[in-house]
């Protein structure tokens, strides 16, 4: 799902991509909104509060928005980084930036109560999950190749307002393949409801500890790749095993 990179992947990868963290960033959005009051998951909303507040000459808050947007770059920056000094084929390239995303959600569940509504409690909290979605909306969209964005929906209604409209009147020899990206994005936007709600319920529920829901669904990404391969790797094992034996009874 996260290991496999470029000719290796499979729509099949891409949609577990799509579930998994899709449900992940629904969450954030949700329980960041609720919990601090600050959109977390995308910058658009940003750049409209930073002109409001550079208008009004605001310039703490201009300068506390401003630096919610650099955050969310740097996470990009970050993971592509990780991912260059790591190699974008090996197996275990990805493992940096979402350990990375895990403590930084782990924070807010741990310590969100402390949140006191300042504008230097928001700066922390809603920066930090900004620098996680900014960690992550990179990661998916290098692994899957741009073709998966789970962090925000405004490209993926784009695009599949753009498809509905190619299904309807383009090529039928590219329909089979339109099909394909008209599921994903049907995914990406069904999970990313989907977390949503459920964040916000479970914050109403619970409060912050909320926050270890899109911890475990992250670990459990982690697990099951890690899970596989290991499995693949018995495979293989036990099948060059069986063609020595085969080979020498031979």
């Amino acid at each position: 799902m996260l290991r496999h990179l470029g000719a290796k992947r499979t729509p099949n990868h891409n949609l577990k991509l799509a579930t998994l963290l899709g449900l992940t960033a629904g969450f954030v959005n949700a329980e960041g909104f609720l919990g601090f009051s600050v959109l977390t998951t995308n910058v658009t909303g940003h750049a409209a509060l930073l002109a409001e507040r550079i208008a009004f000459m605001d310039w703490r808050t201009a300068t506390v928005i401003a630096l919610w947007m650099f955050l969310f770059l740097a996470g990009a920056f970050f993971t592509s980084i990780a991912l260059s000094f790591t190699g974008e084929n090996q197996r275990f390239s990805y493992f940096i930036p979402v350990i990375i995303e895990i403590l930084i959600l782990l924070i807010s569940g741990l310590y969100g109560h402390k949140y006191n509504g300042t504008l230097a409690s928001k700066e922390f909290f809603a920066g930090s999950l900004l620098f996680a979605m900014g960690l992550q909306n990179a990661l998916v969209s290098m692994v899957s190749g741009s073709v998966v964005r789970t962090t925000h929906l405004t490209g993926t209604f784009t695009d599949l307002g753009i498809d509905l409209a190619q299904i309807l009147h383009g090529d039928k020899a590219r329909r089979p393949d339109l099909k394909s990206r008209i599921k994903l994005r049907l995914y990406i936007i069904f999970f990313f409801m989907t977390g949503a709600v459920f964040g916000a319920y479970l914050f109403h529920r619970f409060g912050f500890p909320s926050f270890y829901a899109p911890v475990l669904i992250l670990l459990f990404a982690l697990v099951y790749d890690l899970l596989r391969i290991k499995a693949k790797r018995y495979y293989r094992t036990g099948v060059n095993a069986v063609k020595r034996t085969i080979g020498h009874t031979e």
